[in-house]
């Protein structure tokens, strides 16, 4: 695991801390030419530098993000208000993670993409890659 990530882990609750290691060391399993870092103080992973997934804490737990979880059409993934196409899930505790459904929706955003990467060069307008 990438060590800025690590110690993003470590600094958080034990249950907390828990949730962080399993998610990243599923992330890292599923997408494994991904690269991941610290991006606006939270660990993200990228494809071809277009975030892909990420977590962060949040007041009562961490959220992991799929930045085009809105196009997976999966129940569980809370989508995100405004014009983009993100989708979230809230964890408390590490029993609540369903392994398989997180290797479903990870397999997802490798394959369903749009293109964050280049939001910016195209006024906020949204392309799909994938």
């Amino acid at each position: 695991m990438n060590t800025e990530i690590q110690t993003y882990n470590d600094l958080q609750s034990a249950e907390d801390k828990e949730i962080c290691n399993l998610l990243a060391g599923e992330i890292d399993k599923s997408l494994p030419d991904a690269e991941n870092k610290i991006w606006h103080r939270h660990p993200v992973w990228f494809l071809e530098g277009n975030p892909i997934v990420g977590y962060s804490k949040l007041k009562d737990g961490i959220r992991l993000m799929f930045w085009s979880g809105a196009s997976f059409e999966e129940e569980q993934l809370k989508i995100g208000t405004g014009k983009f196409k993100d989708a979230s899930i809230s964890y408390t505790s590490v029993n609540q993670i369903d392994v398989e459904d997180l290797g479903r929706w990870l397999e997802k955003s490798g394959a369903i993409q749009w293109d964050y990467k280049n939001v910016m060069k195209r006024k906020g307008v949204l392309i799909r890659l994938k």
